[in-house]
């Protein structure tokens, strides 16, 4: 049963596992088209991360940190998804995401949502590899973050940003940002060091 403060927020019909979805980590994803992803505006507030692990500077993380993360991402491909996965067995994205800083020693929040809240935003003219991409769940509209992944590679900056991640249909894997599913989809950037 949902406390009473949280319950008097929920419409009716939406059950508690329906409630668990849509502030947990991973939403359904399926095939779908939408605009190109666009430039967010770059803020330069930086948050806290995680309880455990160190905090790094920019030039530090991108030099020492991000092969390491993108290799250690790597080794997850083909791991099947699990909502609140957290292992070789079953991972989600959010998962995926603290599994592979929490691995390299550095800090990083268990959610999606809150990792979006680490570091600050980049353009997408910007992107680097280590970086941390956000999307919502349905196509061109707002709404919570409710999938997350790390750029692995950029090939070309108008056609082609590689990022792993947990696919709930495919488990984990590389996809690219302009695919017609994930360009509609798309968030933010956000470089978390």
């Amino acid at each position: 049963m949902l406390p009473t403060t949280i319950r008097a927020l929920v419409p009716s019909g939406l059950t508690g596992l329906t409630l668990l979805l849509s502030l947990s980590s991973c939403s359904l994803f399926g095939p779908s088209s939408g605009p190109a992803p666009t430039s967010r505006p770059t803020t330069a507030n930086r948050k806290p991360a995680a309880p455990t692990g160190k905090v790094v500077d920019t030039k530090t993380y991108q030099r020492t940190y991000v092969p390491t993360v993108v290799r250690v991402a790597r080794k997850y491909t083909g791991v099947p998804y699990r909502l609140g996965g957290n292992t070789m067995s079953g991972i989600d994205c959010s998962g995926l995401i603290y599994n592979v800083f929490q691995e390299v020693g550095l800090r990083m929040p268990r959610i999606s949502w809150q990792q979006s809240e680490v570091g600050y935003e980049v353009d997408v003219n910007a992107i680097r590899p280590g970086d941390l991409l956000f999307f919502v769940p349905d196509q061109g509209k707002a709404g919570y973050v409710s999938h997350a992944a790390i750029v692995t590679e950029v090939r070309n900056y108008e056609t082609d940003i590689r990022f792993i991640h947990a696919s709930s249909s495919r488990g984990v894997r590389e996809d690219n940002l302009y695919s017609s599913y994930f360009k509609g989809r798309f968030v933010k950037a956000l470089r978390p060091f």
